[in-house]
């Protein structure tokens, strides 16, 4: 059964992107506080501001103002974008050369600091360095099964480290010293500091697309084998049960307590809480779902979409509304960590005192009583 969980709204029309050039399609997007960043196939770079707007019924909107946009010089597509804040650095990844411009005037730094030779890269959110005007930054080298990890600074970079893998690496997340990486069969946990490393589960990346996502601290989140979203630990095992998604899966982004999947033509929302589908969004020519700050952001060739979660609050009643007391009661413990202590036990207690009386009313007095004790 359904549960209304999101929104989608639209954040950057295409006339505002494209005007009339059709042959124009994002291919990256980041997004850092009210900063929209959107990279295209014939290699520019456009800065948004995002405003949200809240109407007094409550319905929200998105005013997106362009700010300026940049030709980096190149015939190749824009195909990552990694926003630093801590430096005022935007990471950008065209022609396997990732380089440091300026996020307000999109300037390449003076020095002219540059990594060469990246197929693809991820920042590390849990960093081991310590120091707060560096970041992190892990490559998949296009040296045949290398991986390297570098210290990224306002104007500089530094290799740190190199790393041989057992095959072909196409996909990486980075959490402290771990690296989850999608192999060409397979998927590993591997310690870049000790060279340790930790089979998980088996997987064919000539088939479909591997995601690997950092979740939390130590744990990420995998497109397993038979549409199956797998959860993993930095230590190789899984926490929480997976939840079923569809077979052909292109993106997925958490927003508490749910799980958000992209495929061709829909997206759905499972409950990381019970693993239950509860909502799916008809959603045609998608091609990128990531989550920034808890802000879900969707786009096709032509648009960019944001996936507004509704309060808590309002879907927990609208589940005792419809008698659902069971998932509203899992919906409301799992809202815990996202609601301050006070707020959270007087919301609890009128929670568990509206379900008490739903199922008194349907003459389950046992667990009527529980609820009211």
């Amino acid at each position: 059964m359904s549960v209304k969980a999101f929104k989608l709204v639209s954040a950057v029309e295409r006339e505002m992107l494209m005007g009339d050039k059709n042959y124009i399609n994002i291919e990256c997007i980041e997004c850092c506080g009210k900063n929209l960043y959107i990279g295209t196939n014939d290699c520019f770079i456009y800065h948004f501001l995002l405003d949200e707007n809240i109407s007094t019924a409550g319905k929200i909107t998105f005013a997106a103002t362009k700010q300026l946009h940049k030709y980096l010089g190149l015939k190749k597509p824009v195909s990552e974008l990694k926003a630093a804040s801590a430096l005022t650095r935007l990471l950008v990844l065209c022609d396997n050369t990732i380089t440091l411009v300026n996020m307000m005037n999109l300037e390449p730094v003076p020095t002219g600091a540059k990594i060469k030779g990246a197929v693809t890269f991820a920042l590390n959110e849990n960093p081991v360095s310590g120091d707060p005007f560096c970041v992190e930054v892990c490559i998949i080298s296009v040296k045949r099964r290398t991986i390297q990890m570098f210290m990224v600074f306002e104007d500089r970079v530094q290799i740190v480290k190199e790393v041989f893998t057992p095959e072909q690496p196409c996909a990486v997340a980075v959490d402290g010293y771990y690296l989850c990486l999608a192999l060409t069969t397979q998927y590993i946990i591997l310690n870049y500091n000790t060279g340790i490393s930790q089979d998980l589960f088996p997987y064919c990346s000539d088939e479909k697309r591997p995601i690997v996502k950092r979740i939390g601290r130590q744990e990420f989140l995998l497109a397993g084998p038979g549409g199956l979203g797998m959860f993993a630990t930095v230590d190789g095992i899984s926490q929480r049960a997976p939840v079923h998604w569809s077979e052909n899966v292109i993106g997925a982004a958490l927003c508490f307590p749910y799980v958000v999947a992209l495929d061709d033509e829909f997206i759905t929302v499972h409950s990381m809480l019970d693993q239950q589908q509860k909502q799916t969004l008809p959603f045609k020519e998608g091609h990128i779902l990531q989550d920034f700050e808890g802000k879900v952001i969707v786009a096709t060739n032509k648009g960019v979409y944001i996936l507004v979660p509704l309060p808590l609050e309002k879907q927990i009643q609208d589940l005792l509304a419809s008698h659902r007391v069971e998932e509203a009661l899992v919906l409301a413990k799992g809202a815990r960590r996202n609601i301050p202590k006070e707020k959270f036990q007087v919301m609890y207690k009128r929670i568990l005192q509206q379900a008490g009386f739903i199922q008194f009313a349907q003459l389950q007095f046992l667990e009527a009583k529980e609820l009211f004790r």
